[in-house]
């Protein structure tokens, strides 16, 4: 009688990526990966112990792409902006597995990787020692947000995000000039949240190191 197949921990890993990126982490389950490989879920257990556990080896691997080839250049805020927009690139290919990041975090080598630029371009800027993790944090806490609410408008349906366009219209646009005086006033220059990404990333993480740059200075 021939035996169920052993699957390596890089295979499940490779399928439980294929299913986050027609699902979310909410509905992922381990029975459901289990499925996918045709085995069951206790042959799982072997590898990871729990979803979150599993789930946060898959974000891990997104960090080990977007540092895959990395080389530090320039000045510690060039090294951090260009780190920056590396994972936020990695992170836009799998969407469903920025907010996986945001949320459970990684303790595997790809975040180790991500750790050790952030503290080294950090360190290098001339802040004092017991200042480089504190602003390490809130580097770090500003990128998963702006990363997953990115991601966010990402995992969209073309149908999904026009409707969302058609209530800012309506909501904007249409807005009562005596109730919403400022929202009427702006309202053609306001724009949605999906709109210059991209820019709007990069403005905000400059504004945060431009606050360290005259920490030091």
């Amino acid at each position: 009688m021939t035996g169920r197949r052993r699957w390596s921990t890089e295979e499940i890993l490779d399928t439980a990526a294929e299913l986050l990126r027609t699902s979310d982490a909410e509905s992922f389950s381990v029975r459901k990966l289990a499925a996918a490989l045709g085995t069951d879920s206790s042959s799982l257990y072997r590898h990871f112990r729990n979803k979150t556990e599993l789930l946060r080896a898959v974000a891990d691997r997104v960090l080990l792409a977007a540092m895959d080839g990395y080389r530090p250049e320039g000045d510690w805020k060039q090294r951090i902006t260009a780190l920056a927009l590396r994972l936020r690139e990695a992170f836009g290919e799998q969407p469903q597995l920025a907010v996986v990041w945001g949320r459970h975090a990684s303790g595997g080598t790809g975040s180790r990787l991500v750790m050790e630029e952030l503290l080294q371009a950090l360190r290098a800027s001339g802040l004092p020692d017991e200042e480089v993790p504190v602003r390490y944090h809130r580097i770090v806490i500003l990128l998963a947000a702006l990363i997953a609410s990115e991601a966010g408008i990402g995992t969209l349906t073309p149908e999904e995000y026009e409707q969302g366009m058609e209530l800012f219209r309506v909501a904007v646009l249409g807005a009562d000039p005596e109730r919403f005086p400022a929202l009427a006033h702006f309202a053609r220059d306001v724009r949605p949240l999906g709109a210059d990404r991209r820019a709007a990333f990069e403005e905000i993480l400059a504004v945060q190191l431009a606050h360290i740059d005259a920490r030091v200075r």
